[in-house]
Parts: structure tokens; C-alpha cells; sequence
């Protein structure tokens, strides 16, 4: 597993829509496994393949005292009802803003071996397969900012207990 760089808001591929994974062998194994090591020293809970240069539909998700979820060509299928929530990214560190989330999503999506698999989340898991899905779709959370005026700033002290989505 190596760590891998971050990259920030102003590169092109966190603005373009990744591409279908439809090769599932060692180098998507890598990838992910890279993937999860670059989240966990970053103290993020989620990370989509185009915030490490690839622009693949794949994204790592692991909400603290929870196993890692690994997802392939993720789709939202169903969303019911909003909330605001105050969200930061690890492409964007330091920021912070206000946003409008589903209060439950549902995804389909494949795993690592190309097995089918379905989650219906709500609170912070809804919150970050949307936020990772957006990511995958080219979509900023800046871009979803309730008020644009809003995003504030914050001090980054690494704490595990305040992780980045």
C-alpha cells in the first residue's frame, strides 16, 4: 500500500465525470487498498478515486467503529428527505460550509470482485455516499454551499474524532 497525493479544488479531474470501472483484478485492489491508507492518514471518512489523480468510479468509505466499505460504479437510487449539514472535503482542507443532504439514500453499486450490493444509509453514511458520489459525477461540495458566503475557515488539527468526508 503507498500513500497517495490529494489533489485540491482547481484540478480538472475533480470537475469531470469519472469513468465505469470494468476491469476488477489486482490494480483495482491496489488502488483501493492505496486509497484507504491515503483516507486514514488524511483523518477523512470517505475518498473518491479522481482526489488521487484516477478517474475511475470507485470510492472508499469508512465511518469511525465501522468496517471500509469499498464501492464500484456506485449509482443513487433513492433519496428521501433533506437536512443541512456542515461538510469539508479532504480536497479542500481547512473549509468548511453548509449544505443540503438526503436524510436516507439508497445505492447500488459492485464490489471489488464485481458483486452486486445494495446500502440504505441515513446520517453520516448517507451524508458521505452522497458527498463521495458527487465527487465521482464531478460535482464540488462547493458547489451544493447553501450560501456561498458561508464557507469559513478552520483550524486543521489532526484529530481523528474530527474527520473530513
Amino acid at each position: 500500500m503507498a500513500i497517495r497525493e490529494i489533489l485540491g479544488f482547481g484540478e480538472p479531474i475533480l470537475e469531470q465525470k469519472a469513468k465505469r470501472v470494468r476491469s476488477f483484478g489486482k490494480e483495482l485492489k491496489k488502488l483501493a487498498d492505496d486509497m484507504l491508507e491515503t483516507m486514514r492518514k488524511a483523518y477523512g471518512v470517505g475518498l473518491a478515486a479522481p482526489q488521487v489523480g484516477e478517474p475511475l468510479r470507485l470510492t472508499v468509505i469508512e465511518i469511525p467503529e465501522e468496517e471500509p466499505i469499498i464501492l464500484i460504479n456506485p449509482e443513487v437510487t433513492e433519496q428521501k428527505g433533506e437536512r443541512q449539514v456542515t461538510e469539508g472535503c479532504l480536497s479542500y482542507p481547512g473549509y468548511r460550509g453548509e449544505i443540503t443532504r438526503s436524510e436516507t439514500v439508497k445505492v447500488k453499486a459492485l464490489d471489488l470482485n464485481g458483486e452486486k450490493m445494495r446500502i440504505k444509509a441515513d446520517g453520516l453514511l448517507a451524508q458521505v455516499l452522497e458527498h463521495e458520489i458527487d465527487h465521482l459525477n464531478g460535482i464540488l461540495y462547493t458547489n451544493r454551499l447553501v450560501n456561498k458566503d458561508k464557507l469559513y475557515k478552520i483550524e486543521m488539527i489532526p484529530d481523528p474524532d474530527q474527520r473530513e468526508i
